[in-house]
């Protein structure tokens, strides 16, 4: 191309592809742009072709919201789209193994659906949920919850943008941990809150740094959003001291805490501590899945909140899509019932567990000597890693993905402050071998950077 895109370029769209693709953490200075399938010569010109008469004009220059400019594709979805090729063990996902998911219970839970339900099972469906899900999920947790309380969402990522749209405005300050998940600060993102990145350490968040940070008056926190348990990214999980610190500081400032839970009842050796939900259920909006215990594709999940606000989460929930799926709901509380997650659940902790190890073994026979930490989860399907000091992981990427395998680097899961040197691993999607091939590879990435 002999001269760079501008505004008035014929093909901003090639422009912008072109500028996104440069921009992900794959392609360094110095690094060709791969083929992208499109020329500006071209016979006849494509500009022209939708002028002909009998075809539609498709190139539009329609005024989108301002919200619109702001919306941005996932930062680890688009590197998931550049290492998943054939070779390379990706260490990157946040997918559960699909090892675990229970097929033959799903084929029999369909047909006995459709010979029990029929056509009902394919009509529209309540708001708030199939009535016996949603007693199942009340029955399963472990404090006093009316049905009446439990919404059920299209997967927990719906939650995080219902509770967005009730609690946030533009410019309104919300608490999440340092780092947190990135679904939540996109899930929020499109209201346009300012998220302050709150210190945390082993033992979660630092409840001083909450206290701080949490704003008074008109600029007091609207919402504060953690993960107790084996939290995404770090794996790191709450103590009990600081999550009894946190819901009565919480309390003390009425700000609502939002507790996501996907991965609770991954644990390894001994079940996490009492939610925040438990301790205060007027205080707390609770979030749970089925995806981490299921099957993702089913798209299930819930929120538990006080009766003062699950009518306007309601209400969200109508405007967005009726209601989620009432086949899917009707499926799960078929595979679940008589107890089958007590039954299934341990499976799948036995077999994270062995994963984990051998990634926990791995790097520390790999890692000798490189000045490299990591954490050490007790549950869940992430770990994180923290590189020596002045490393970027962004930038050690490529090196990884030319050996053959992937990572996460750490900067996008900051609100505020990124730290460069952090990485995710997960282990749930690979096996032992696979495991040792990948940290090695990794191993010898920071090498030849260093």
């Amino acid at each position: 191309m002999r001269r760079p895109f501008t505004p008035a370029t014929k093909y901003p769209h090639c422009r912008r592809k072109s500028e996104r693709t440069i921009r992900t953490p794959l392609f360094t200075c110095g690094r060709p742009v791969p083929h992208d399938g499109m020329a500006i010569h071209t016979s006849p010109p494509a500009w022209r072709a939708p002028q002909r008469p009998g075809t539609a004009f498709f190139m539009t220059t329609w005024t989108l919201a301002d919200r619109a400019a702001k919306m941005n594709p996932s930062a680890i979805r688009e590197i998931l789209k550049l290492t998943d090729r054939p070779g390379i063990i990706s260490m990157a996902g946040g997918l559960p193994s699909p090892l675990a998911f229970p097929l033959d219970e799903f084929t029999q839970a369909c047909q006995s659906v459709m010979q029990r339900d029929g056509a009902s099972a394919l009509q529209y469906a309540t708001s708030e949920g199939f009535a016996p899900l949603r007693q199942a999920v009340a029955d399963f947790l472990p404090w006093e919850v009316d049905p009446d309380q439990v919404l059920i969402t299209t997967g927990s990522q719906q939650a995080l943008d219902l509770i967005g749209k009730v609690f946030l405005d533009r410019g309104s300050r919300m608490l999440v941990e340092k780092p947190t998940y990135l679904g939540a600060l996109q899930a929020f993102a499109p209201q346009e809150p300012i998220p302050v990145g709150v210190d945390s350490d082993d033992d979660g968040i630092l409840v001083e740094d909450f206290a701080a940070k949490a704003g008074t008056g008109a600029d007091k926190a609207r919402l504060a959003y953690v993960l107790p348990n084996f939290q995404n990214p770090t794996g790191r999980t709450m103590a009990e001291a600081r999550r009894q610190a946190l819901v009565d500081k919480a309390r003390e400032l009425n700000i609502p805490l939002i507790e996501d839970n996907p991965y609770g009842d991954l644990w390894f050796e001994q079940a996490p501590a009492l939610p925040l939900a438990a301790r205060n259920p007027e205080g707390v909006i609770y979030l749970g899945s089925f995806s981490k215990v299921l099957a993702p594709g089913l798209r299930i999940g819930f929120l538990v909140a006080p009766k003062s606000v699950y009518n306007k989460l309601l209400q969200a929930k109508q405007a967005a899509d009726l209601h989620t799926p009432g086949f899917n709901q009707r499926v799960v509380s078929e595979v679940i019932k008589d107890g089958f997650l007590d039954r299934h659940v341990p499976t799948i902790r036995a077999m994270y567990k062995r994963q984990r190890d051998a990634m926990l073994a791995a790097l520390e026979r790999e890692m000798a000597g490189l000045d490299v930490q990591w954490t050490r989860p007790v549950g869940g399907m992430f770990l994180w890693v923290r590189l020596p000091k002045g490393m970027d992981a962004q930038k050690l990427l490529p090196a990884a993905v030319e050996r053959g395998t992937a990572f996460v680097p750490g900067a996008p899961f900051y609100a505020d402050e990124p730290q460069a040197n952090t990485l995710r691993l997960s282990y749930v999607t690979v096996s032992a071998e696979q495991i040792d091939k990948g940290i090695a590879a990794l191993a010898d990435a920071i090498r030849s950077t260093m």
